[in-house]
């Protein structure tokens, strides 16, 4: 569930999702399809948005990938909740319940988050590029793929479990995403083995990638109570 602050949300409308660049990338979006998030919470919902490129509301925007959401609520006073204690278990209630202890809650950080957001079969960008990168999908935002095409780069875009080939990249590069690294084994193993060639490869990543590359090598990782960046 993800929680937006800023007090009025949705202002400048939903664009099209069917213009795409040179590259058959969305124009307007960071993902190719769908909404990542499971439910929005926000304090004030524009329902009349002025941009040119508007096509519909934020609301119609979910109501048609089936995402509730809930407005009217001080976000802010939330944020302060879950600053002090933590990424917190939530549901949307249209109702207030009899029985607040009958509730169940389902902790998404069971699941292997990664599977679920990750592409299915690879794709190739820039096909005649060099360097030649590519790039694991743990959840990745497309303007990752921009930033490597706007230097020339080719990059191939591979599902979290894909089985790596070192001869056909010079590159790896190992996106963030959501969830614990923990339950990605799958891409955690195929990061040792890229890790243990002969021949070594450059090897990066963002976010999450950061975390499964360190869980590749033997750290371990832990979710802190609050939120950090890495210049913190």
């Amino acid at each position: 569930i993800l929680v937006l602050t800023y007090p009025l949300i949705g202002n400048y409308g939903i664009p099209s999702a069917e213009e795409y660049d040179a590259h058959g990338l969305p124009q307007h979006f960071e993902w190719f399809q769908n909404i990542s998030v499971a439910a929005l919470v926000v304090g004030e919902a524009c329902n009349t948005p002025s941009h040119w490129r508007a096509q519909e509301t934020l609301s119609q925007w979910m109501t048609k990938h089936n995402v509730p959401g809930i407005s009217a609520i001080d976000t802010r006073a939330l944020t302060k909740k879950i600053r002090e204690h933590g990424t917190i278990l939530g549901r949307i209630m249209y109702e207030y319940p009899k029985i607040i202890n009958a509730l169940q809650f389902k902790d998404p950080n069971t699941r292997n988050l990664v599977s679920e957001c990750s592409v299915a079969k690879p794709k190739v960008f820039n096909e005649t590029g060099t360097p030649r990168i590519c790039a694991i999908d743990c959840g990745l935002k497309l303007n990752q793929i921009r930033c490597f095409l706007k230097r020339g780069a080719r990059v191939e875009l591979v599902p979290w479990n894909h089985h790596l080939d070192a001869s056909k990249f010079d590159g790896l590069f190992i996106s963030n995403g959501p969830g614990n690294p923990v339950v990605c084994q799958d891409v955690v193993k195929q990061i040792q083995r890229v890790l243990e060639l002969s021949e070594s490869k450059p090897v990066f990543g963002i976010c999450l990638g950061h975390q499964l590359l360190a869980t590749a090598i033997g750290c371990k990782t832990y979710k802190m109570k609050y939120g950090n960046r890495g210049h913190n």
